[in-house]
């Protein structure tokens, strides 16, 4: 067996012997080809990234300004004038739909009680972890910002982000926003919010929940939980996968000038309304609303010109008892610290108006007043975009008869049919026909008409009753003193 692998070996081809100087030209080819690659690589990556930055300039000059905003500061002291948990949920509710209403873009819950008087009347109040007073949060303030947030919150996002609270106990009570980016599944829109899953994607890449059967791939990688809005794009062919790109959460109502919703914050006291703005350059216009303004019918219309505006609201006891419980503020007059000191509703009826109704007819009333500089374009999404119809409609009285009614109605004819083969044997005679059939009663209307004519209403009523002349009625009368007072049989 040795000698076969020897002759094997014997006969193997031998390549022709190199010498060292050719070996060491074709390694340094070799390194010049593969530095060449390399820096045309380089080249490449420069050029891309160039391309890459020119387009994102033009883009950046192509892009459309922010529309301008309205923000509402509401006290959070409110929710303690409820009498029930029910009630405080509900009051919550209605300031939402309000903001939704009118397309507030930021909804500020403030404490106008300040720490000092939340300690001296022993009412709730929290502290952060190193027990600093500065940093309290009332719970009233707490809860009515985690509302506002659990209501802007499309239904397929909430359970990631709310779980089970007190606070959120009759939340399931609560109108629904149904704003547009509440999207069903069916919907088309090309932006969507959503979350992201804790699911493996290729590098770079994520996959987020926007309310699709399935998830969405992302072109980026972020921690698993934070809320996104994504940019749908078109259906590829060649791939299954549903694509999106991550989009600011202003891109949507940019691009189309479609209503998204409002974000919350919370400020600890009057003053942080203004100081802690989240816009370049703070609120450029500041409405302030009070029994003792000015009448808003006395205000010019399109008056108000305005970029980020902002309208306070009082609680209780007005604005006034929020200036003085906030000790950073050393006017001794609310309308100094306002541009604008409105009345929004003169000659009114009541001594005082709930702020949840204020803020109705406040946003109401300055509607024909307010002159934004960057308006909202005006796009027909209606066939994108759920309708009143998904939600709920004045219908005809035949529409919303129930499935089920309907279905009893069928089967009825049915089962008496049924029961008519079933009690008739097949070879019984058929039996004689009825001279005197007995008359069926009419159906009772489904739909009575309101506006029957009174005379047949009145010969209807009066055909229950026995009409008795009034001689008759006195002769009667003393018939029956002479007789039995309990015979009663005239009624039989």
């Amino acid at each position: 067996m040795s000698a076969i692998i020897a002759d094997n070996r014997n006969t193997k081809p031998t390549e022709p012997h190199k010498s060292w100087k050719k070996i060491n030209e074709e390694r340094k080819a070799l390194k010049r080809q593969r530095k060449q690659d390399k820096a045309l690589k380089d080249l490449q990556k420069a050029q891309d990234a160039e391309a890459t930055a020119k387009d994102a300039s033009d883009a950046a000059k192509n892009v459309k300004p922010n529309p301008s905003t309205v923000s509402i500061a509401v006290p959070g002291s409110i929710l303690e004038n409820a009498q029930s948990a029910e009630l405080r949920a509900y009051v919550a509710g209605q300031i939402a739909r309000a903001a939704c209403i009118f397309r507030v873009n930021e909804v500020i819950v403030f404490d106008d009680v300040g720490v000092a008087t939340a300690r001296e009347t022993k009412r709730s109040y929290e502290q952060d972890a190193d027990g600093n007073g500065t940093a309290t949060v009332r719970s009233s303030s707490l809860q009515l910002a985690r509302i506002l947030q659990y209501l802007e919150c499309p239904q397929y996002l909430r359970k990631y982000f709310f779980p089970l609270h007190k606070d959120l106990k009759y939340s399931g009570l609560l109108n629904p926003l149904d704003t547009p980016h509440h999207l069903r599944q069916q919907s088309k829109f090309r932006y969507r919010e959503g979350v992201v899953c804790d699911k493996q994607a290729k590098d770079g890449h994520s996959y987020a929940n926007v309310g699709l059967l399935n998830d969405v791939l992302i072109d980026k990688a972020l921690e698993p939980g934070v809320r996104v809005t994504v940019k749908m794009e078109p259906p590829s062919e060649t791939s299954r996968k549903q694509r999106g790109t991550l989009v600011s959460p202003d891109e949507p109502r940019r691009e189309t000038g479609v209503y998204w919703g409002y974000q919350v914050r919370i400020a600890h006291s009057l003053s942080e309304i203004f100081t802690k703005s989240p816009y370049e350059g703070g609120y450029d216009v500041t409405v302030g609303t009070s029994d003792r303004g000015t009448s808003v019918h006395d205000v010019p219309s399109k008056s108000y010109q305005y970029n980020h505006m902002i309208i306070v609201f009082g609680g209780l006891q007005g604005l006034e008892e929020a200036l003085a419980n906030d000790e950073k503020l050393t006017v001794d007059e609310p309308e100094m610290l306002f541009d604008h000191y409105v009345n929004v509703l003169p000659k009114q009826g009541s001594r005082t108006i709930r702020t949840e109704e204020a803020l109705l007819i406040a946003l109401a009333a300055l509607q024909e007043k307010l002159q934004p500089q960057n308006a909202d374009i005006e796009s027909d999404l209606s066939d994108l975009l759920p309708r009143s119809e998904d939600t709920g409609v004045t219908m005809k009285r035949d529409v919303l008869v129930s499935k089920k009614k309907k279905r009893k109605h069928e089967e009825m004819p049915e089962k008496h049919d049924m029961t008519a083969s079933d009690s008739e044997p097949t070879s019984a005679p058929a039996p004689a026909t009825n001279l005197n059939p007995i008359p069926t009663p009419k159906p009772a209307p489904t739909h009575p008409n309101p506006f029957n004519d009174r005379a047949a209403q009145v010969a209807a009523t009066e055909a229950d009753f026995e009409v008795v002349p009034a001689t008759l009625a006195v002769a009667s009368l003393t018939n029956a003193g002479n007789g039995n007072e309990d015979d009663l049989s005239r009624f039989d």
